[in-house]
């Protein structure tokens, strides 16, 4: 179990990193969609030298079926979450996603049999509970006028997305290991990015020469924090149940709010963190529960 927490350290240290990096490199007036191209591309170049030492003919239809069912779900969802941290405050957008454990619990309940306790039900109030703070320090406020903001409904969208990801994830390891779900979630998200890029009719050939040298170190950061973030999901979820999983990287939020008032100077630190804290509660009484 040492590993898987460790695992866990890792992965809520850098996910914020990743959005960090997502948003700078939107905020330089690259085309949300075409970052997340990048990110998936890369990875999948490098994945290639770890492919050669795998039998991909042992594989079954449905590790094949569920392989590309979590690209798809992977690639759109981050799509939106780029699209998200491009409009929106990274202090608000990050404890969102606290609520993926909320939607992890339920798919997992579908497609996994994973049945929350009553206690796990009251973290899901509490996670509830604490989001009232965060966003609160909206100009909407908590209420249902939150919901038209553009960057709010695609950080739902892909909260949601993602942690369906996440369970398909879990499948994907039952039929093969960490390092083969890793790969083949690479090469599934950037075949389903590039389709995004072909629909919204992308021009790939301007996006790529408006990347400048001085942004490659902002890519190679965040192509190493995707990388690492995604390897120990993988091994978090072949150890322990994906809900679980969820519940404990919402930790990540502190650090999300964090960065955000560090490096983009966002405002209401303190209701923010007292929020986060609330929802960390809530996903500490998930695990328990």
């Amino acid at each position: 179990m040492a590993l898987t927490y460790l695992a866990i350290i890792v992965r809520v240290l850098l996910n914020p990193f990743s959005n960090v990096f997502q948003k700078q490199l939107t905020g330089r007036g690259h085309d949300p969609l075409l970052v997340n191209f990048i990110s998936y591309m890369t990875l999948s170049i490098a994945c290639i030298a770890f492919a050669w030492h795998v039998d991909w003919t042992s594989f079954s239809g449905e590790f094949w079926g569920y392989a590309a069912l979590g690209g798809l779900f992977g690639a759109v969802g981050n799509g939106f979450l780029v699209m998200a941290l491009k409009r929106g405050d990274l202090s608000v957008l990050g404890p969102i996603n606290s609520y993926k454990s909320i939607v992890g619990i339920i798919v997992s309940i579908i497609m996994l049999g994973e049945l929350p306790s009553l206690i796990g039900m009251a973290g899901v109030g509490t996670i509830v509970f604490g989001s009232y703070f965060i966003f609160d320090t909206t100009e909407e406020g908590f209420s249902l006028k939150l919901l038209k903001s553009p960057e709010i409904q695609y950080r739902i969208l892909a909260m949601v997305l993602t942690a369906i990801e996440a369970v398909i994830i879990k499948k994907v390891i039952i039929h093969s290991d960490t390092t083969v779900s890793f790969i083949v979630w690479c090469w599934a998200g950037a075949l389903f990015s590039f389709i995004q890029l072909v629909i919204m009719k992308t021009d790939l050939k301007c996006g790529f020469q408006n990347i400048k040298p001085h942004d490659m170190r902002i890519v190679i950061g965040l192509v190493s924090c995707i990388s690492l973030t995604q390897y120990t999901t993988n091994y978090t979820f072949k150890h322990i149940n994906v809900g679980y999983g969820l519940a404990l990287f919402q930790l990540s939020t502190i650090v999300s709010i964090v960065l955000g008032y560090k490096i983009f100077h966002e405002e209401s630190i303190v209701k923010k963190l007292v929020g986060a804290l609330i929802m960390i509660v809530g996903s500490v009484l998930i695990i328990f529960g």
